[in-house]
């Protein structure tokens, strides 16, 4: 059985059986290859303060690309985009961040790149204001998108899930082959922080649930469901305090971190960021903590191979 069909078919038992037949290809369970662990570093941190190269110098360190995007792979890349903000108020992703991991999916084969967030402001606001759109354009089988419509929606049962069960999960990451996850890092009023796992709830449509059951725990219900193929931190700067919206305080930290391990990419941008004017450990961090306790992924970093490059 082929690795797609593998991805799709681990998905389908957690669909809510609304149609028997309906086709399935999350992209959304990370196929390990023990051959990629041994060869190449855990977690990659790049610096400099060209975005651009800092952002693909992380990826070619594990390995590039190729590793994780096939020829003719559809791919849903997830950043920051829910506020009406621009790049330098730090509550969504840089452009370019955005920019150079889609040119490196076009050149790995990728034959659909769809930019997606479920956004919390006025959509073209949203759109206009991120700068990822203009960004974006001329690259090609690429879109830019905001999923707010119930229709662009599926449900999936949450089968791992200690408090959530159900949750409406974007259509297109469904029937995507792999998913990356391109957030900012920033602080947060109700989690802390929100990096990777907590940005995967512009995936889903009800997030209203996740904060009145217990976010944290909801957090790590989701990403047994929504664990990205990829995780590439833009921390070129980040929004230590007033988040997730902002305004807030802006650090510039002109650096990029990598890995297939979001839960090791989140436990060292929070290492390596100050966050409301103090410094954290990773165990600190409840919603971290649990997905590390429920085997999503490792944040003992001491332990973790992890490479620092300056570009």
């Amino acid at each position: 059985m082929s690795r797609k069909s593998n991805r799709r078919e681990f998905l389908k038992g957690g669909l809510v059986a609304t149609a028997a037949a309906m086709t399935v290809g999350p992209g959304v369970i990370l196929n390990r290859d023990s051959a990629w662990a041994q060869t190449y570093p855990d977690v990659v941190v790049s610096r400099g303060r060209n975005p651009s190269a800092i952002t693909r110098s992380a990826v070619e360190a594990l390995g590039g690309m190729k590793r994780f995007v096939k020829p003719g792979n559809k791919v849903v890349i997830k950043p920051n985009m829910s506020f009406a903000s621009g790049p330098s108020g730090a509550s969504t992703t840089h452009p370019e961040v955005v920019l150079e991991v889609a040119k490196m999916c076009v050149e790995a084969g990728a034959s659909r790149i769809s930019i997606l967030d479920n956004v919390l402001q006025h959509p073209q606001d949203c759109l206009n204001l991120s700068k990822i759109p203009q960004a974006c354009e001329n690259i090609q089988n690429t879109s830019v998108k905001v999923v707010t419509d119930r229709r662009l929606f599926r449900d999936v049962n949450v089968l791992k899930g200690k408090l959530i069960k159900t949750m409406g999960v974007a259509s297109e990451v469904l029937d995507s082959d792999v998913l990356i996850a391109v957030p900012v890092g920033k602080t947060h009023s109700s989690a802390g922080v929100s990096f990777s796992m907590k940005g995967m709830m512009g995936l889903v449509f009800d997030r209203r649930t996740f904060h009145s059951q217990g976010l944290d725990e909801a957090i790590v219900d989701m990403v047994t469901i929504l664990k990205p193929n990829l995780v590439v931190i833009d921390a070129t700067r980040i929004l230590s305090t007033g988040g997730p919206a902002g305004p807030g305080k802006v650090i510039p930290l002109n650096l990029v971190i990598a890995s297939p391990d979001m839960v090791a990419a989140d436990a060292e941008m929070l290492a390596l960021g100050t966050w409301y004017g103090r410094k954290f450990e990773p165990t600190q961090v409840r919603h971290i903590n649990l997905a590390a306790e429920r085997g999503l992924g490792r944040l003992d970093l001491d332990k973790l191979n992890i490479k620092d490059i300056k570009v």
